[in-house]
């Protein structure tokens, strides 16, 4: 347990289709998978938070803090189901996320699709200002106008308003009296202000996060009030607080009014728990697998660091195309996602060609085998018709499965317009899903100018132990890594996650004209309001604080980050920086250009809680032979018959334990299958390592 933190931690995890909930007291773990329930997502973290409770024999009143993550902010975006929102722009600026990068994601489709904007165009209203790239007012903000576009808005019925103005991150006093005017005439109306949600340069991204966060907070916001209510109406009275995509945790109040930060907090969670065990096992190049319910994510993580970034596109139009989505300017750790997760639907498209995804069965109705009304084959179906789950054990024997409603569903959608069997269907739905995550990791890897045949896979979530070593053929990779808990992988990863908060706001200077003091004027303001964040929850712990800049030279479209000393800067500094961005420069590109000048567009400061990561653990050597609990029957692919293999209960296997594939490794929260050219051993850390034969 870490400094300062006396009692019980929770971490709850929403999911498309099963909330997680793990336990952790005096050294030992507790965990619990319950269905989501999506008209009141509180209903399931309670149901699943005092089973949990229960299990380990306390009261929600002795729990010391509850940490969360959750995907209702993403699911919000993509299912357009945010709030009524409007955004208020500079006079002529409306149309600034229609234009966007004033170019196609594919250029030679004719009938491309874009993402349907957040707000329509009769919603986005203007006003006369301008403030110019240094902070200067061109032309001051006319408050009639201000008043006649509050009087628009009341008529409209908006929950929410955007506000982002041209430049505002240089001054942010006309978006400030502009929520001054509509906090005083709309009252109830959420206002979020680009220049604090993003107070950075380039007018399209800072305008789409304005309005993403705008459409998901009276949502966020009434979850997050409900869910306190809740907690303290079952005796709940520690600190809450939320996993954000940069990695960090940070408090409900930062939460409610920056939801946005929360977009993939539960896949961030999942990236942490990878670097935990990547550093454990030594392993410095790792393809983190997160497979859950309803989607698939996928991480590259080198040095025991996951890759992280200052943007993301969420409801991309085409999967794997920058561009095609809505750019959320974030910190965010860099992952792919795509819709292939244990609920998603496989059909038989127009061609006679297999599909799986994007689209979910969720926990409502659920995959076919789940009993709940589900009629179409899901993920879950294949695996279950194809002998990879046992029923009697599927998460923890608490929700029953039906085999038979299984093959039916896979039987009337894919196998009888292929004229296959259940259990060929079955086989060709995971062959597509395996086939849809590999390419997914080929893509994310190349773009990072990466092989992900060098890796070793890490997996978790409740279906990627299923499907891991299957993964690792196909992308050539030789080790797969299943840590303990891993069905609640991301939940875990909550708990290892130190709190934190960066903040980065846009300030243009070049080097050769370096103020340093006006850098550490904005430097000593951006590191107060990160520490003002952290501090609730710091608890005592030392607080680290990181700085850098985003560099580049005069005329390039890009920055590079440059890290920044822990101290005023002084005028002797402009040397050091130039050095260190020539060094960071020179590590990118090989090559310097001597005679440019340089430009710094952006500052940034982290501060952050202590998370120091494990040191490695070594093997325990002797290999133990595996003792199985039963055998269970299994499709072989290449015979086309079942094949009674031994099934392995996780729980009875200590460290040093070996077993050969193929084998199922069952426990409470998902199932490892070991195919036949793997080996399987239990780790001094519990894991279970598969390695492919020569």
């Amino acid at each position: 347990m870490q400094a300062g933190q006396a009692g019980p931690r929770l971490a709850v995890d929403i999911g498309g289709t099963f909330t997680d909930v793990v336990l952790e007291a005096d050294g030992r773990r507790w965990t619990r998978k319950v269905l989501t329930t999506p008209a009141a997502p509180e209903r399931g973290v309670m149901d699943g938070v005092a089973a949990t409770v229960a299990d380990a024999g306390f009261a929600l009143a002795d729990v010391d803090m509850l940490i969360h993550g959750t995907t209702l902010a993403t699911n919000a975006i993509i299912e357009r189901k945010g709030a009524l929102t409007a955004l208020v722009a500079t006079e002529g600026f409306r149309d600034t996320i229609d234009i966007a990068y004033e170019s196609r994601y594919d250029q030679y489709d004719v009938f491309i699709d874009k993402p349907a904007a957040l707000v329509p165009r009769w919603r986005r209203l203007t006003v006369p200002e301008r403030v110019d790239v240094k902070g200067a007012v061109r032309l001051p903000l006319d408050m009639a106008a201000v008043d006649a576009v509050a009087d628009r808005l009341a008529g409209m019925g908006v929950e929410s308003v955007a506000v982002a103005l041209m430049h505002s991150y240089a001054n942010t006093d006309h978006e400030r009296r502009i929520r001054d005017v509509l906090a005083r005439r709309l009252p109830g109306v959420g206002v979020t202000l680009s220049c604090e949600v993003c107070p950075e340069i380039r007018e399209y991204e800072r305008t789409s996060t304005a309005i993403a966060n705008a459409y998901v907070q009276p949502l966020m916001a009434g979850y997050l009030a409900r869910l306190e209510a809740a907690l303290a109406a079952g005796g709940f009275a520690g600190a809450v607080y939320l996993m954000t995509s940069g990695g960090g945790l940070t408090t409900i109040a930062t939460a409610r009014r920056f939801p946005i930060r929360l977009v993939e907090s539960g896949p961030a969670g999942g990236a942490i728990l990878a670097s935990h065990i990547a550093a454990a096992a030594g392993e410095e190049k790792v393809l983190s697998y997160d497979m859950g319910g309803t989607t698939a994510k996928i991480c590259l993580i080198e040095k025991y660091r996951p890759s992280a970034a200052r943007s993301f596109e969420v409801d991309r139009a085409a999967r794997f195309l920058k561009g095609s989505g809505l750019p959320l300017r974030i910190p965010v750790i860099e992952m792919v996602e795509i819709g292939a997760g244990g609920g998603s639907i496989a059909r038989v498209d127009s061609l006679k060609r297999i599909t799986v995804g994007p689209d979910s069965a969720g926990s409502e109705p659920g995959p076919a085998c789940y009993g709940r009304g589900g009629t179409l084959p899901t993920v879950t179906d294949a695996d279950v018709v194809l002998g990879k789950i046992d029923p009697a054990r599927f998460a923890g024997g608490k929700i029953a499965l039906y085999p038979d409603r299984a093959a039916a569903a896979l039987e009337a959608t894919v196998g009888g317009p292929l004229g296959l069997g259940a259990e060929m269907a079955a086989l060709g739905v995971a062959e597509i899903v395996d086939e849809n995550m590999a390419n997914a990791a080929r893509v994310h890897a190349v773009e990072r100018g990466e092989a992900a045949d060098g890796h070793t896979i890490v997996a978790f979530g409740g279906a990627a132990p299923l499907h891991a070593a299957r993964l690792a053929e196909k992308l050539g990779i030789d080790r797969v890594i299943v840590p303990v808990n891993a069905g609640v992988g991301s939940a875990v990863g909550f708990l290892l996650a130190p709190i934190a908060y960066e903040v980065v706001h846009s300030r243009y200077m070049r080097l050769d004209g370096f103020d340093a003091d006006a850098a550490n004027a904005l430097l000593r303001e951006m590191s107060r309001e990160a520490r003002d964040v952290v501090a609730a929850g710091a608890r005592g712990r030392t607080l680290t604080e990181r700085r850098y800049a985003f560099m580049r030279y005069v005329g390039q479209g890009h920055e590079i980050v440059v890290p920044l000393p822990d101290r005023a800067l002084t005028a002797a500094d402009r040397d050091a920086l130039q050095a260190a961005y020539d060094a960071e420069y020179r590590t990118l590109f090989a090559r310097i250009v001597p005679t440019a000048a340089v430009e710094v567009l952006s500052w940034g400061v982290v501060v952050s809680t202590e998370a120091p990561l494990p040191a490695p653990v070594a093997d325990p050597g002797a290999r133990l032979p595996a003792a199985p609990a039963g055998r269970v029957a299994v499709f072989d692919a290449e015979t086309g018959e079942r094949a009674e293999i031994p099934l392995y209960v996780r729980g009875d296997l200590p460290p040093g334990s070996a077993l050969a594939g193929p084998a199922v490794i069952a426990e409470d929260e998902t199932s490892t299958y070991v195919p036949a050219r793997f080996d399987a051993r239990i780790a001094a850390t519990g894991s279970i390592v598969l390695e492919r034969r020569a």
